[in-house]
């Protein structure tokens, strides 16, 4: 399985993956997937959204209205370059653990459920976890309809292209109705099961806490996601010619977001938390131009929400400050936010022990089961990465871990289905 998905969506030049969604790529990942699901006999199907779905044991109408499906899955769209694990790992996984259970024969006792989300990333409409977000009604159709990538293309232009009616876009209660329980596994985005020394974020927010008995440890679970969120800065200044205009004739955007760069990286240090630019555009992106807009794109994590506010409201108060020294128009826009998710704490610390004392690990990264636990009990598991790399062609796990990974997985859905 996993070699068959890695060559979809390779970017040969830089080595890392472009599989954003409703393109090419991503539907040849789709197909992939219900590749993987009929060829098990397990009933396939995409809904309203999107996400595709893959059940076995629902025979009935009355099964399904149980509620009491136990779903795995994630996501196989990626990050600009990113990297291979990502996703897939969680989506390759609930396969492969399907697998370990029918050959050791287990009875399932109630609907198993396997789902790749669409559009977790964001990478091509700049927000996260679309498909997730839809299916529990964060997201509108209106909201969904105003998305649009860098070309100009609208969502429902790009599913409508990709052969996907975008007219019943929405929430999903039926569909989730059904779930009793949904795990994800991920690779961790972070060192702690590789360094003992080390935890990726702690709930308090104390980022040096010892991460004691992590050590040795292929798999662990996720207690709780960070508050999170994506804001756009718009510097507007004049376009003038580099060669002939004095430096204090300028009003140059270009210093006003560079100086808001360094401002929110010691926002979030004196926070302890986290604040990054990671997207810019330039008007008219040209060398010998002084730019008339740049425009940023903020990603910040916090570990709490108070935290948070404070960190973003700091930027924003720097960046007007910067900006009137500098003769430039500041405008922010909030684009996402994602509240503190803590995961179901019977569901969370029912696999911690099943994994025989599996470590509790919080993360600053989102996740489709983080937007799910509004509605249904959810939970996840991580495997260890050895360098802690994410979002870079980089990412790695090695094999015996996500063999382990996948053995987690399937006793943890053996104790919850069978």
């Amino acid at each position: 399985m996993w070699r068959d998905l890695a060559a979809i969506g390779k970017n040969k030049a830089g080595g890392g993956y472009r599989r954003y969604a409703w393109t090419g790529a991503d539907t040849d990942c789709r197909a992939w997937f219900r590749a993987q699901a009929e060829s098990r006999g397990l009933a396939y199907e995409s809904d309203r959204n999107g996400n595709q779905w893959a059940w076995l044991g629902v025979t009935s109408a009355e099964e399904v209205a149980r509620g009491n499906a136990v779903v795995t899955g994630s996501h196989l769209d990626s990050v600009p370059d990113g990297g291979a694990f990502d996703g897939p790992l969680g989506v390759v996984s609930a396969f492969a653990a399907l697998d370990e259970l029918r050959a050791k024969g287990a009875h399932f006792r109630v609907p198993l459920g396997l789902v790749n989300f669409t559009d977790e990333e964001g990478a091509r409409f700049g927000l996260a976890c679309v498909g997730s977000r839809l299916s529990v009604g964060g997201l509108t159709q209106k909201q969904a309809y105003e998305l649009r990538d860098a070309e100009g293309v609208s969502l429902p232009q790009a599913m409508e292209r990709a052969g996907h009616d975008p007219d019943g876009i929405g929430p999903d209660p039926d569909r989730l109705a059904r779930i009793g329980a949904f795990v994800e596994l991920h690779i961790e985005q972070g060192r702690a099961l590789a360094d003992p020394g080390l935890l990726a974020a702690a709930a308090a927010g104390d980022r040096e806490a010892a991460a004691a008995g992590t050590a040795g440890h292929a798999v662990g679970v996720a207690s709780a996601i960070w508050p999170h969120g994506r804001w756009r800065f718009d510097f507007r200044g004049e376009a003038n010619h580099a060669g002939t205009t004095r430096l204090e004739d300028r009003r140059d955007p270009m210093l006003t977001y560079a100086g808001t760069v360094l401002a929110a990286r010691e926002e979030a240090e004196r926070a302890g938390a986290l604040a990054t630019f990671g997207k810019v555009a330039v008007e008219p992106n040209g060398v010998n131009a002084i730019p008339s807009v740049v425009r940023g794109w903020l990603d910040s994590r916090a570990p709490d929400e108070e935290t948070l506010a404070a960190v973003v409201a700091g930027i924003e108060s720097a960046a007007a400050l910067r900006g009137r020294a500098d003769g430039v128009e500041v405008g922010v826009t909030r684009e996402s936010h994602t509240g503190t998710v803590e995961f179901a704490h019977d569901l969370r610390d029912r696999i911690a022990r099943r994994l025989g004392g599996a470590p509790l690990l919080p993360t600053g990264a989102g996740h489709d089961a983080g937007i799910l636990s509004a509605s249904v009990p959810t939970a996840m598991l991580y495997v260890r990465n050895p360098t802690g790399v994410s979002h870079s062609p980089a990412e790695s796990a090695e094999e015996d871990d996500c063999v382990a990974g996948v053995r987690a997985l399937a006793d943890v859905l053996e104790g919850l289905a069978c």
